[in-house]
């Protein structure tokens, strides 16, 4: 019968093929996410008359977007896993190295990394079903835990170790919400809350960000508090924050800390469950190969990175030079720590076209701060690439921002492919003359109906043309 609920035995208890099972399925969907986002803005932002052009074909960038999707589904469902998640990681390792710097967030390398883990605990079946689902090699399991520990850890020492005064004032929390790349709704309505609201939040975060990876070796009950913990501070920065599809794949990373028995108790799957010994397993022995190889290829090496990130100089660094030379094509050793310095004020480019200079009319963009009475979006996991490269540009200077530069010549030029990326063109797509940059301070409002105050700054590049006038010898 495959009707009774699972109940692990004694022999089951300390498995993980149901914390792996679900993870692969939870990598399918973000694949498959990750892919179609990037797919909807490719030929603006890397295609031939693109921002930054790749120097590959339009078609291929499209053709490795839509068959990295294609994988992903597939990944999802358990069809094929061993074979799919290979092609899933270099499709995304593609492309990573030919868009940059679009493709240069912490998700994007938070997935090249997970991904490569994964595919070492990638069963060879036909179709990942439940019911039958092997345990996976336990030196796979402890990589995935080790890239867990690093990436939440990191994000809380990173915020003490940068020496940033609002972390350590505990006052963080009071400019977040409105200065974050692209916040959501509820973000709003989260900044108008009491600052010593702000402040016990920022402790929390803090707290559960240092202390709870440490129990991810602690019993199970102990585990099971620090999961529920981290999912549950991921879960509330994706209502308040779009940050593309970081916060699901961190929360599919937490299964790791669950075994069989835990997560059953928390997803209950109406099927018998019996998990077979990786032992037992066709390719077990491969795969445990393959994941002690990784292992001692990668712990090394990402235990130094995450030294460094945190400015700790570990010694015999000269030892691991030949495989940081093998690895650092790969992409998929990283450091992580998002907001290791937080922005207090939110400066915003604002782009606007003329064909007189006298007369200067706004572009528009989809999801950043623009329009005030605009609602903030609710967009992830898409990543408005464009627009989150535009939060960076401003807290920088235009003479250092050359992927700016190029973004405004392919304006000049009226890009068909750029325009797309954009919410309105008050040219209609008929390339003004002349384009300049102007930048704004931006407030969340005290109250409705606007969602957004502004104030200009000033300049944030000269007047530009595509034929700029000579001047008088």
């Amino acid at each position: 019968m495959l009707d009774t609920v699972f109940r692990p035995t004694a022999s089951t208890a300390t498995s993980y093929a149901l914390p792996r099972w679900w993870f692969h399925r939870l990598l399918g969907a973000v694949y498959v996410a990750a892919f179609v986002s990037l797919g909807t803005q490719i030929a603006g932002l890397a295609g031939r008359d693109g921002i930054v052009p790749a120097g590959v074909d339009d078609g291929r960038l499209q053709a490795v977007c839509i068959g990295g999707a294609a994988c992903g589904a597939l990944l999802a469902v358990g069809i094929l896993p061993l074979a799919v998640l290979p092609a899933c990681w270099a499709g995304w390792w593609w492309l990573s190295t030919k868009t940059e710097p679009f493709l240069s967030y912490q998700w994007d390398a938070l997935l090249l990394e997970a991904g490569l883990l994964a595919i070492v605990l990638a069963p060879a079946v036909v179709l990942d079903r439940p019911s039958r689902a092997p345990d996976p090699p336990r030196v796979g399991v402890w990589l995935m835990q080790w890239l867990l520990f690093r990436l939440m850890f990191a994000s809380g020492a990173i915020k003490l170790a940068s020496g940033d005064p609002t972390w350590r004032g505990l006052t963080a929390l009071t400019f977040h919400y409105e200065t974050q790349p692209i916040p959501t709704p509820v973000a709003w309505y989260a900044h108008h809350l009491p600052a010593w609201f702000h402040t016990l939040s920022t402790a929390g975060t803090l707290s559960v960000e240092l202390g709870a990876p440490f129990l991810i070796v602690a019993p199970r009950r102990a585990r099971a508090a620090a999961c529920a913990a981290l999912v549950g501070l991921q879960a509330i920065i994706a209502i308040t924050g779009n940050y593309a599809f970081f916060n699901d794949l961190a929360a599919a990373l937490c299964l790791f800390m669950l075994d069989d028995d835990a997560l059953s108790r928390f997803v209950p799957l109406r099927s018998s469950f019996v998990p077979t010994p990786s032992k037992n397993e066709r390719g077990g022995a491969l795969s445990r190969a393959a994941a002690i190889a990784l292992a001692a290829m990668t712990v090394p090496l990402s235990l130094f990175v995450f030294a460094g990130g945190l400015g700790v100089e570990l010694p015999g660094w000269p030892l691991l030079t030949p495989i940081a030379r093998v690895m650092a094509p790969l992409r998929s050793v990283n450091s992580y720590g998002l907001f290791a310095v937080m922005t207090t004020e939110r400066p915003e480019i604002v782009l606007e076209g003329s064909n007189d200079r006298q007369t200067w009319s706004a572009y528009e963009f989809k999801y950043k701060a623009g329009d005030v009475n605009r609602r903030p979006p609710w967009v992830a996991p898409h990543q408005p690439r464009l627009d989150w490269q535009m939060w960076f540009a401003a807290l920088g200077r235009f003479d250092d921002e050359v992927w700016f530069q190029q973004f405004c010549a392919r304006l000049l030029e009226g890009s068909p492919a750029v325009l797309r990326l954009l919410a309105y063109d008050p040219f209609g797509g008929r390339p003004p003359k002349f384009l300049r940059a102007v930048l704004y301070r931006y407030r969340f409002s005290a109250h409705g109906p606007a969602w957004w105050t502004r104030e200009r700054i000033g300049d944030y590049s000269p007047v530009m043309s595509l034929n700029p006038p000579r001047s008088s010898p």
